[in-house]
């Protein structure tokens, strides 16, 4: 018979066991969970006695039991009396009683199991608790009380601590156990979710046992890596828990019963976030609504506010769908020569096609426009011509009527009623430009709330984040912001962005251009969202409200975020692979979520410092395969603005031997080249303005090497820090081969210490330096090889 329960199947466990007279179930992570990762995060809300004091002092206290008292378990008591040597009985007995109210605010009885003991009640069966703790029965009863309420802990006959008989169940505990109970082995099934101590150390006593396997593999991973992004962006807090998870009991009880990767991708991330979100709103309308009376209308805007009205109508909110994108809300906003002023400020320097359309002149006439005054000053210029400008506020004014007939349409406000406009964020750009076209034209007050905010100014509008800047500092916001894209096509409604309105105010949008495949499998993934809204708070019986709710939500929501876009699992990107980003400025414009083949050849070309710049949207995607340590780098780098720079990633170099030629003289010399990658060097060779051809002299240095690639670009975009990885402005190089073969791709074998390759220069791009850059990796040295410390000639375009 199979000794492993899932969490789902335990209110029946019974059912195979017909002879059980009674039921013996672990405590804790069997029948009471805490809403942290592990129990040490727990420690964190014991005020002075941090989680690493508190650690070391029961580590000392059962190192102390060992050698003076031959047992390896301690009472709680013996841990506060390594704690606080110094303190009285008194202090460490209210230390002790602190730690166990802590207990008591963040454990709940996972609801499962306290069915499957209802179930033995019923049936005339026994259920008592065997548990490895340092508290007694006393303490471990009034914990159960507390945390789950009395009905829960009237189900408890006996209760049996290892801190009693100074050994745990992988020691042996049942032995005295059995003593006590005074019934035979057989009679008797245990439930625990620890296989080393619920089945190993109990099963050889004749005791049927059940290894309750809390998660599935993919969901342990998950959740772990969630607490160590927690950490990134949570640091410890005084009497603040250091991670909270209220989501993994309902994802331990349903996500082994999901068959389908998009519908698991939708529970167990969007699910813990959004319903976090929507659970703030309510908290938030309800302050809106006392500080300004009237009625608050949730206001989903669309297309990205889509998921979370939703999740707010699955939880029993009234939202308002309403279609205004960045497009839509700058056109209607441009009614004086002033808004009109400072968006061209903001965007001059942008493609001027999507700015002349932004300023709503016919197709015709923005093309002529462009066309005729292509450079930005001439553009500005001809913008701000008297009888153009008006007839730009003209027509935004006309566009923002038929927008205020959208709103009346879908929401109709009462004068004095607050707009609470939902989204997920991040700058709240729509909110800064219909702001005061809404109270203007409704007489109603607009407020702001987002999934995550950090604005890039400071604009006094009511505006406040679930993930905002009440509790995160602008670099945590800045590093959930990196990697949006991949959040917003999960959220998005499968329908193409508002670009107008009719005079009634129904939506007029453009084609949507995303692939039908790419709509089914995200109607999926909200399809698995608005489950895990359904199924939460099912599986939790709390003696009391968490006093720490909101707090849980939203640090357990960073965490999600902050994993999903920093450590996706492999799972997840089979579901995002076919994604597009529709960027939803008015234009047809999609580009690809993410590319695996561009961070491969980026990191082997420039090293972690690529990722610094890389203008990609979703990056942490492509680098899945590179290791976690380099998806950690990006996720430090983002999170703490590092000043870091391509030097500071070098370490070692080799001083690689070259032949330089410019048609009339030949010189020698060496170049450094420092390592990025995988193994893999780079080396940077200056040519001058496509002067120079160059032979690199592998043969003196390697019997057999690997060279990736070799391009020419520009020594100013080398230099840069920012890096583009689309290969623009690099020019494949051409080598021709002497005294060397190839034997493999990119693998060549050098037939003597005088084989090299020669790259003659690209084509002149005017007076612009260029550089070649060569990206190699040794496989066999030559035993003679030529020392590599002498030094090199041509540094200049080192970064």
């Amino acid at each position: 018979m199979a000794n492993t329960i899932l969490p789902h199947a335990l209110p029946t466990a019974l059912d195979a066991y017909p002879g059980v007279t009674l039921l013996s179930l672990d405590c804790f992570d069997t029948l009471l969970w805490r809403d942290v990762h592990a129990p040490r995060d727990l420690f964190g809300a014991l005020g002075e006695a941090n989680l690493l004091q508190r650690g070391w002092a029961e580590q000392t206290a059962r190192s102390t039991a060992a050698v003076r008292h031959r047992r390896n378990e301690v009472h709680i008591d013996e841990i506060y009396a390594e704690l606080l040597p110094n303190a009285s009985a008194a202090e460490r007995a209210a230390a002790v009683r602190d730690e166990l109210d802590a207990e008591a605010r963040h454990c709940f009885a996972f609801k499962p199991t306290v069915e499957l003991m209802r179930a033995a009640k019923a049936r005339g069966i026994e259920t008592i608790i065997v548990s490895d703790t340092y508290l007694d029965e006393k303490q471990l009863r009034g914990l159960i009380a507390a945390a789950a309420g009395e009905e829960v802990a009237g189900l408890i006959g006996r209760i049996f601590c290892s801190s009693f008989y100074g050994k745990a169940k992988g020691e042996g505990l049942y032995e005295p156990v059995l003593r006590a109970l005074k019934i035979a082995p057989e009679k008797i099934l245990h439930i625990g979710d620890n296989k080393k101590a619920d089945v190993d150390g109990v099963a050889p006593f004749g005791v049927n046992t059940l290894h309750l396997k809390q998660f599935t593999e993919g969901s342990e991973q998950r959740i772990r890596l969630e607490s160590a992004i927690n950490a990134i962006f949570h640091p410890t807090e005084a009497r603040t828990a250091l991670t909270h998870q209220p989501h993994r009991a309902t994802i331990a009880a349903y996500e082994p019963q999901l068959d389908n990767a998009a519908e698991v991708l939708g529970y167990t991330t969007l699910g813990p976030v959004l319903n976090g979100f929507d659970r703030w709103l309510g908290d938030e309308a309800a302050a809106l609504q006392a500080q300004n009376g009237g009625k608050v209308h949730a206001v989903f805007l669309m297309r990205d506010g889509y998921l979370p009205q939703l999740v707010h109508e699955a939880r029993g909110g009234t939202g308002h769908a309403v279609e205004i994108s960045r497009f839509t809300g700058t056109a209607s906003s441009l009614t004086d020569a002033k808004t009109v002023e400072n968006y061209l400020q903001r965007e001059i320097m942008s493609d001027l096609s999507v700015v002349a359309k932004q300023l709503l002149f016919p197709a015709a006439e923005a093309a002529k426009l462009v066309k005729d005054h292509g450079r930005p000053p001439a553009f500005l210029k001809a913008v701000q011509d008297p009888q153009r400008m008006r007839r730009i506020t003209a027509a935004s004014r006309a566009f923002a009527e038929r927008m205020i007939a959208h709103v009346r349409k879908a929401v109709n406000p009462a004068k004095g009623d607050t707009l609470m406009l939902v989204d997920l964020g991040y700058n709240g750009s729509v909110q800064n430009d219909i702001e005061a076209v809404l109270a203007r034209a409704l007489d109603v007050k607009v407020a702001g709330r987002y999934l995550v905010l950090r604005e890039q100014s400071r604009s006094g509008l009511d505006k406040k984040g679930f993930i905002g800047h009440d509790d995160y500092d602008c670099t945590a916001l800045e590093s959930l912001c990196a990697n949006v894209a991949v959040l917003e096509q999960l959220c998005t409604a499968a329908q193409g962005s508002v670009v107008d309105y009719e005079k009634d105010g129904t939506s007029i949008r453009r084609g949507n251009s995303i692939k039908s495949r790419q709509s089914t499998v995200r109607d999926a993934v909200q399809a698995g969202c608005l489950r895990f809204v359904h199924d939460e708070g099912s599986v939790t019986i709390r003696g009391a409200r968490a006093p720490h709710e909101t707090m849980m939500w939203r640090r357990a929501a960073a965490a999600v975020l902050g994993r999903l876009m920093y450590v996706p699992l492999e799972a997840e990107l089979a579901v995002l692979g076919e994604f597009e980003h529709d960027i939803n400025l008015g234009v047809d414009n999609t580009v690809s979520l993410f590319d695996a083949g561009i961070a491969k050849k980026s990191l082997r070309q420039r090293g972690l410092s690529y990722m610094k710049g890389a203008d990609r949207m979703y990056l942490p995607a492509e680098l899945h395969g590179e290791g976690l340590a380099v998806k950690l780098s990006l996720l430090a780098q983002r999170r703490f603005a590092m000043p870091l720079k391509y030097q500071d990633f070098v370490d070692n170099s080799i001083a690689l031997p070259l032949i330089v030629a410019d048609g009339n003289q030949v010189s020698t010399g060496k170049v450094t080249a420092t390592p990025t990658h995988d193994g893999y060097y780079l080396a940077p060779i200056p040519i001058g303005d496509s002067r120079f051809s160059v032979g690199v002299q592998f043969g003196q240095l390697y019997d057999y090497v690997q060279v990736e690639s070799a391009s020419f670009m520009p020594v100013d975009r080398f230099l840069s820090d920012k890096q583009h990885a689309d290969g623009n402005q690099e020019i494949d190089a051409l080598p021709s081969l002497e005294g060397m073969e190839q034997v493999a791709p990119h693998l060549f074998r050098c037939e003597n210490e005088f084989g090299f390759m020669m790259v003659p220069p690209p084509p002149r791009q005017g007076d612009r330096p260029m550089m070649l850059a060569l990206v190699f990796r040794p496989i066999a040295a030559r035993q003679a090889a030529v020392p590599q410390t002498a030094p090199h000639i041509f540094a200049g375009a080192n970064a």
